[in-house]
């Protein structure tokens, strides 16, 4: 990924933090400080697994995250991300990183999310008939914006990482569907 690139992911994760609390930073209203709100009282964490498994193909995830209810509609954190892909007799791939999170919640029914994820890549290639056996490693960049409707703890929905490129991504869709779910 290039400077621009980078530089384009940054830009376009300002704008949507911005947007998403300029209306509350100028809602702010003064009061005093509440002693009794701790902010571990306002942490959750949660994340999500993942399991593919297919005729030669495996695909196993887990992504811990942690967030902050700034307010009931809007929450802020981090996430980890460690996975294993692998296709039987062409590759073997290792995935890990890290991403930040915004959740916004306008109603206690819809979560809207935007998530700027960075994960290592590390694959190695198995020989084959036209080609030798040869490793990649290269860092992958997305922004995923996503919607999903949302009871208790759990929320099932899809999300789109909006700089996908088919020849540079780690996926093979910009389009995931995902069940996120905080304790």
């Amino acid at each position: 990924m290039n400077k621009n690139q980078i530089s384009n992911v940054f830009k376009s994760l300002f704008v949507i933090l911005t947007v998403l609390f300029s209306s509350y930073s100028m809602a702010q209203e003064i009061s005093a400080v509440d002693s009794t709100t701790n902010f571990w009282d306002k942490v959750q964490f949660g994340g999500g697994l993942g399991l593919g498994i297919g005729s030669g193909y495996t695909d196993i995830s887990v992504m811990p995250s942690a967030i902050y209810n700034v307010n009931e509609i809007v929450a802020v954190g981090v996430g980890l991300q460690f996975g294993y892909l692998s296709s039987k007799n062409y590759y073997e791939s290792y995935v890990y990183g890290g991403s930040l999170i915004t959740l916004v919640n306008p109603i206690p029914e819809l979560q809207l999310s935007a998530e700027l994820e960075q994960v290592r890549v590390d694959t190695r290639y198995e020989a084959n008939v036209t080609r030798p056996a040869f490793s990649d490693s290269y860092w992958n960049t997305a922004l995923y914006l996503g919607a999903g409707y949302r009871t208790g703890n759990v929320t099932i929905g899809a999300r789109y990482d909006v700089l996908y490129d088919p020849d540079k991504s780690l996926y093979g869709s910009g389009f995931m569907p995902f069940v996120r779910v905080y304790f």
